[in-house]
């Protein structure tokens, strides 16, 4: 007899997604406990990425996944899920999908200076929300919908929490913490838990997302020693990618105490993506296949080395990470666990990638640790319990979600120029207090900033772009360099219009070639820790980096000139246009214009191809080349150049041809002529 639903309709709260930005992967959460868009709805909408990193490389690395919970009550199986295999991903009442949101997904962070700074912030951004299982019914306003073949809900309430960090050592991973409560009135025994994870690591600047070749070119495998279930591209985009992407069980504790039960494993299982004829690789279909793959792990069986081989191949597979048995689970305990999606950059040993050797992991292995290390928290032996000097905040229990802090990130202001771009900064950074050892250790400063056509490359890897161009430590403490701050401090210090910064320090940088992309990155650092084994840390490059285009000033009554157009001639398929082919990445700088103005370009035969305006507040919002290639939320420009898509009014390719154009300037109503040449 099916176990009666402890809510048979629940009220469905909205739907929301968000998408992760303080560290280096860009992944959309959801309400529901989920991870990734299915490359769908939002991905294409709002442009939301499904889980990429580097961010704004374009490599993603997951179509779905999220939670899993399989327990017995009353003698009978029940397993709900928060993802499972479906080609379209998340939709209401869909099979598979079976959680039911009671709030919207919100947002806090630890950071003083964002706008959702709150106390109780665990990271730099956390995400959270809560839902259930209890529903098999929703009403969503237009109708109640019918859960496809939720029968069985566990009677589950589920607090969400996301969390990443902008740190260099920890912007390579989110942590998924899931706090579960019995709020029926049944207990629930023999309970696993587990995160599924359908996984592609493709790049979608290269293929874009769809169809069976798409999805079948990944190569799977587990650690046992960091359970640790992981996916990387084996034949697919090579070259474009070197990625992996990894599901890391980082552990639980069950009202409180970790897992006793004395069968507790770690399992792990891949199968091939809505396959019902292979009978170790079948995708579970119903709640007793589902909670076969949740307790009987691939990696227990003794045929596991010829299982690991057959992973290793290109397939379209999803993973599942799963733990347990937990004790039983009366009505009100609860269950806190913790998964970790870690990302990491192929090391290059001279094989190839399908080869997936032990050195390619390597950077996987460590920054999985780096997850591991902020799980533990006050735990630093990862014994789960107290041991002497770890309750460093004298509560007498395991603070977790803990990481070593570097100063505190110094803000930066860039002004671009003429063949120029100048950096300030202020001196705050110099007050920072070390979370752990509670001292001001603030030494020093460093300056970063790419070379021309790092963006144009295959992939777009910032961190690994940013070379160092200057640092400058505290003089007379026996540390480091020990140059002092005098050639980059400000004789006078400065502030700027609508901005309460006082800006003590400038860098310059000269001859930088217009029109180009480059990032400017600082970054603050501290002594090190000698006491607490820890070496000097170093706050985020990528959470103080600014997108700059040197160019041209506003040109104020044209008295700089004439407004001009480079490159001219233009060449298709320009070498800092990037990879792209699409049409849409295309673009040339109309340069030398007014603070206000209005540009209209005409063929040679007087028809008017497209028109534009410009202000000096330009950020490339309207060329999809900044979209693909930049940031626009955070870019920097001279304000007298803007850039052009070489597309018509109405979206139309241009032929190749000299064409005419025009400058008007709002203020004064002003006209200036010029001419550009298209060559294809």
């Amino acid at each position: 007899m099916a176990l009666p639903a402890v809510q048979a309709l629940g009220q469905q709260d909205v739907f929301t997604e968000k998408v992760t930005s303080a560290g280096n992967v860009a992944a959309t959460v959801n309400n529901l406990g989920m991870i990734g868009n299915a490359f769908s709805g939002s991905f294409n909408v709002e442009g939301f990425p499904s889980c990429e990193f580097p961010a704004n490389s374009g490599v993603e690395h997951i179509f779905d996944g999220g939670l899993w919970i399989g327990g017995i009550v009353d003698g009978e199986v029940a397993v709900s899920t928060g993802a499972a295999d479906d080609p379209s991903g998340y939709a209401t009442g869909k099979q598979g999908f079976e959680f039911t949101s009671k709030t919207p997904l919100q947002e806090r962070s630890s950071l003083f200076d964002s706008p959702f700074f709150r106390p109780d912030a665990i990271s730099h951004q956390d995400f959270f929300s809560t839902f259930t299982d209890t529903a098999t019914r929703i009403n969503t306003g237009g109708g109640n919908i019918q859960i496809n073949n939720h029968l069985r809900p566990l009677g589950v309430e589920v607090e969400f929490e996301a969390f990443n960090w902008n740190f260099s050592f920890a912007n390579f991973f989110i942590i998924l913490n899931y706090r579960i409560r019995n709020i029926s009135s049944r207990s629930i025994d023999s309970l696993f838990l587990g995160y599924w994870v359908d996984g592609v690591v493709r790049n979608v600047n290269i293929t874009p997302p769809g169809g069976s070749a798409f999805f079948n070119k990944g190569g799977n495998g587990f650690i046992d020693s960091l359970s640790m279930g992981y996916e990387f591209d084996a034949i697919g985009d090579i070259g474009f990618t070197d990625s992996y992407v990894a599901t890391k069980y980082l552990g639980a504790e069950q009202n409180g105490q970790c897992p006793t039960s004395p069968n507790f494993e770690v399992h792990f299982n891949s199968w091939q993506f809505q396959n019902s004829n292979d009978p170790l690789y079948f995708f579970p279909s119903n709640d007793l296949q589902k909670y076969g793959k949740m307790s009987t792990g691939l990696n227990h069986l003794p045929a596991w080395p010829t299982i690991e081989t057959t992973l290793n191949s290109p397939n379209n597979r999803s993973n599942l990470v799963s733990v347990g048995p937990f004790n039983r689970l009366n009505p009100g305990e609860t269950i806190e666990i913790a998964f970790a999606i870690v990302c990491a950059r192929r090391v290059f040993d001279g094989n190839p990638a399908a080869a997936n050797t032990p050195r390619q992991r390597a950077n996987l292995i460590q920054n999985a640790q780096w997850a591991q290390t902020a799980y533990e928290g006050e735990d630093a032996n990862g014994n789960c319990m107290l041991d002497p000097g770890e309750d460093r905040n004298g509560d007498g229990r395991i603070t977790r979600f803990i990481l070593p802090t570097p100063p505190d990130i110094p803000p930066m202001k860039v002004v671009a120029d003429d063949h120029r771009i100048t950096v300030y900064w202020t001196d705050k950074a110099e007050q920072s207090v070390d979370a752990i050892s509670k001292k001001m250790d603030f030494e020093g400063y460093r300056l970063y900033k790419t070379a021309v056509g790092f963006d144009v490359q295959n992939t777009q890897d910032i961190f690994q772009a940013l070379k160092l161009v200057g640092e400058w430590d505290i003089a007379g403490n026996d540390r480091f360099l020990e140059t002092g701050f005098e050639s980059i401090r400000l004789e006078n210090p400065l502030t700027f219009p609508g901005d309460t910064n006082v800006y003590v320090y400038q860098y310059t940088f000269e001859n930088i070639a217009n029109g180009w992309q480059h990032v400017i990155a600082l970054t603050a650092f501290d002594q090190g820790d000698e006491v607490n084994r820890l070496e000097s840390l170093e706050s985020a490059p990528l959470a103080n980096m600014r997108r700059v285009f040197a160019g041209k000033p506003p040109n104020k009554g044209f008295a700089l000139g004439d407004p001009f157009v480079y490159p001219n001639p233009y060449y298709a398929a320009a070498s800092w246009e990037g990879a792209s082919t699409s049409e849409e990445d295309r673009k040339i700088i109309f340069a030398n214009l007014p603070q206000r103005c209005e540009v209209r370009i005409y063929t040679l035969a007087g028809d008017l191809v497209d028109v534009f305006t410009h202000d000096e507040t330009y950020q490339g919002r309207d060329s999809r080349w900044f979209s693909t290639y930049s940031d626009p939320q955070n870019a920097v420009f001279s304000g007298g150049e803007h850039a052009w898509d070489l597309l018509s009014a109405d979206n139309q390719i241009i032929a190749r041809g000299l064409y005419l154009f025009v400058v008007i300037e709002h203020e004064t109503g002003q006209k200036r002529r010029g001419k550009f040449v298209v060559i294809k």
